[in-house]
């Protein structure tokens, strides 16, 4: 499975971006994609994850961005988008996209990523 992402850039604080992230390759066995981020000197962490399965649309938060952040999938385009709104100083990092087997915060439970796209939130 080969992923890349887009749409990252250069924000005020409490604009929007949206981030896509394009599969290809054998997407057939991948039952999770999903966006972590990581800024620099920090570890790489959660952001939200989606079952990419056509029957189900079970999505799970970070809860820094519940209620700001939407993940969304395009099954027939294999495309999964993250909709940032109300964007913070702290939002700023390099924002991967991933697919998995599970649905689990863990990013070492992911076994395919893109190469990142960097957000970055002026104050």
């Amino acid at each position: 499975v080969q992923l890349v992402e887009s749409g990252g850039g250069l924000v005020q604080a409490g604009g929007s971006l949206r981030l896509s992230c394009a599969a290809s390759g054998r997407t057939s066995r991948t039952y999770v994609m999903g966006w972590f981020r990581q800024a620099p000197g920090k570890e790489r962490e959660f952001v939200a994850a989606i079952m990419w399965s056509w029957s189900s649309g079970r999505t799970l938060y970070e809860d820094s961005v519940k209620g700001r952040f939407t993940i969304s999938k395009h099954n027939a385009q294999n495309t999964v988008y993250l909709q940032m709104n109300s964007l913070k100083p702290e939002d700023t990092a390099v924002y991967y996209c991933a697919a998995g087997p599970t649905m689990v915060v863990a990013s070492t439970s992911y076994d395919y990523w893109g190469q990142g796209t960097q957000v970055t939130v002026s104050s």
